[in-house]
């Protein structure tokens, strides 16, 4: 057979192990579950770090830069969401991690060896400059269109050292872990879901467990897909799921308080009038619930946001408007924004430039450090990752608070918050499964084909 084309062959294996090198710097700052990442990840060389908030990813990123450059003297982008790129800068400079870094906005790199980079600003570089690409809260990708997806994956996929970093891979949607193990060069997503999945579709499952997942795990087949997963991330929500203390990480409490709203209108997505209000079942009737409510939520949510230093999330831009409008000291972050305006502004929150934001969880739930506030209210939608990430902004390490989150629905809503709570649950057991196959060995086999091949005469 061609050599080239065995060559080819044997690229599209599927590969699992290590492409990096021995890591031989840490932060003296760093705990020793910080310094266990730092060492597996600059070994592996491309790895996911599924780490809860606070758990200190941007010094964990930030270390393995470093052990890169220590190691090739070739520059290291790190990808963040808007607004995360000046918290690198700050904890480089107050840990004493290095003065060799730089946030471009126009794709200069100042001669520095590690470059910051708002993923809105990706197409201004070139991957050939880089040795290593860091993705701060990778799971930000899913809220870009397919344009901005495709573009970023592509960058990826032609650097050497690849890693990725979020708090929670979604409980619902494996098709994230199957994009993020292609994105570091192992399975591809549709090799994961033949490997590991059963279709749903136009099929009847007797346990009920599977209603309205298109894909779900063959159930011989979940202890083998942990443990693959587990040989390509780390999963970590407490120190001690890495066999380490959790002595500084004990969280205040976190107090989520539901507020209903009645929807006086009868009248239903079809335009009929009901003789009362529907409960809201597909995503269409619950828009239509979130429009007709949007006064009388928007109204309940200054009342419980007064006097306080809060965020509101909303969802449709009339409900920015009326909070803005009843709310005048507040600021407003629209979608139709520069990209330096949303960061000024989500800058001066943080700094405690004004009391209460505007704004939305699609645009600017990811990697925030909002300490400073232990009040927000929420108005929830089906997305558990965005009412998670929300939160977590400000419960977090560092918040010396409780937290009060105050989710703001009407009367029609309750499948909404049913939804949220399922989801929360199959998060848990998400969690529990990566952690408990922490140690697992995925062995991948392969058939060696070594007959004969017989071409048919004609």
């Amino acid at each position: 057979m061609d050599k080239e084309y065995l060559k080819f062959l044997e690229s599209k294996k599927h590969s699992i192990g290590n492409f990096g090198f021995k890591a031989t710097y840490f932060p003296d700052c760093a705990f020793d579950f910080q310094k266990f990442v730092i060492e597996k990840s600059t070994r592996k060389g491309r790895i996911a770090n599924f780490l809860d908030t606070g758990l200190g990813k941007t010094l964990i990123q930030l270390a393995i830069a470093q052990n890169i450059i220590l190691q090739t003297n070739k520059r290291v982008l790190i990808l963040t969401p808007l607004a995360v790129g000046f918290q690198f800068i700050k904890e480089a400079e107050k840990r004493l991690i290095t003065d060799d870094i730089y946030q471009t906005k126009n794709g200069e790199l100042n001669g520095k060896k590690i470059i910051i980079c708002n993923y809105e600003r990706l197409h201004h570089l070139n991957p050939k400059d880089f040795i290593a690409v860091i993705c701060d809260e990778s799971s930000i990708l899913k809220n870009f269109d397919g344009k901005i997806k495709a573009q970023i994956t592509s960058f990826i996929k032609k650097v050497k050292y690849r890693f990725l970093a979020t708090a929670t891979p979604s409980p619902n949607d494996f098709i994230e872990l199957g994009t993020s193990s292609e994105a570091l060069g192992y399975m591809g997503y549709m090799d994961m879901l033949g490997k590991f999945f059963k279709n749903n579709q136009n099929s009847v499952d007797s346990s009920n467990r599977n209603i309205g997942e298109k894909f779900y795990l063959k159930p011989h087949a979940e202890k083998d897909f942990f443990a693959w997963v587990n040989q390509w991330s780390i999963m970590c929500k407490m120190p001690s799921d890495l066999g380490f203390s959790n002595d500084g990480y004990d969280l205040p409490e976190l107090r989520v308080k539901d507020h209903v709203v009645t929807n006086q209108s009868l009248i239903d997505v079809n335009g009929q009038v009901q003789m009362f209000t529907p409960i809201a079942k597909s995503m269409t009737e619950v828009k239509h619930e979130q429009v007709q409510t949007i006064i009388p939520r928007c109204e309940k949510a200054i009342e419980l946001a007064a006097g306080k230093t809060s965020v509101y999330w909303v969802n449709f831009n009339e409900e920015s408007r009326l909070l803005k409008e009843l709310d005048p000291s507040a600021i407003e972050i629209k979608g139709a924004m520069s990209i330096d305006k949303k960061e000024e502004i989500l800058l001066g929150f943080a700094n405690g430039d004004f009391e209460r934001l505007i704004t939305k969880a699609s645009m600017t739930s990811m990697g925030l450090n909002w300490q400073h506030c232990h009040h927000s209210v929420f108005f929830p939608t089906w997305s558990y990752e965005q009412w998670y990430q929300a939160i977590r902004r400000f419960w977090r390490f560092g918040q010396e608070f409780p937290v009060d989150i105050d989710r703001i629905t009407s009367d029609g809503q309750t499948r909404v918050i049913q939804a949220l709570d399922q989801k929360t649950f199959k998060a848990i057991q998400l969690y529990t499964n990566l952690t408990q196959a922490v140690n697992s060995v995925y062995d991948h086999k392969t058939k060696e084909f070594n007959q004969k091949i017989i071409i048919p005469k004609w």
